[in-house]
């Protein structure tokens, strides 16, 4: 069976589109139902996949990754908000998986399944 890597290594930026929108998509199922955010700055994106092999490489620049998946409608941005108690300080601008997000991951998960 073919690992995460050799799966994506023929698009990289495609795997680190749909890592970006699993870790969204972590970050709002941990914190459904409560107040907390249930999403993230750019930065703790970022540090989330700084060991993922495409990012690690130097193939693929998180912010553009992100920026990308905002143009196409499957992730949004919240502005920067009041002072959270989550992260001790004023939080900058904040990303969430969309419904289409959401959709764009289950296909790719199931694609990548198939292919195994």
């Amino acid at each position: 069976m073919a690992t995460a890597k050799e799966a994506g290594a023929a698009d990289p930026v495609r795997a680190t589109l749909v890592a970006i929108l699993k870790q969204l998509n972590q970050a709002e199922s941990v914190h459904e139902g409560q107040r907390t955010d249930q999403a993230l700055e750019l930065a703790e994106v970022e540090q989330r996949l700084s060991d993922f092999w495409a990012v690690e490489q130097g193939t693929v620049k998180v912010a553009l990754a992100l920026g990308l998946l905002l143009r196409n409608g499957l992730v949004a941005a919240r502005p920067a908000g009041e002072h959270s108690w989550q992260r001790q300080r004023s939080a900058r601008q904040l990303y969430t998986i969309t419904t289409e997000g959401k959709k764009f991951l289950v296909e790719a998960i199931k694609t990548s399944e198939r292919i195994g």
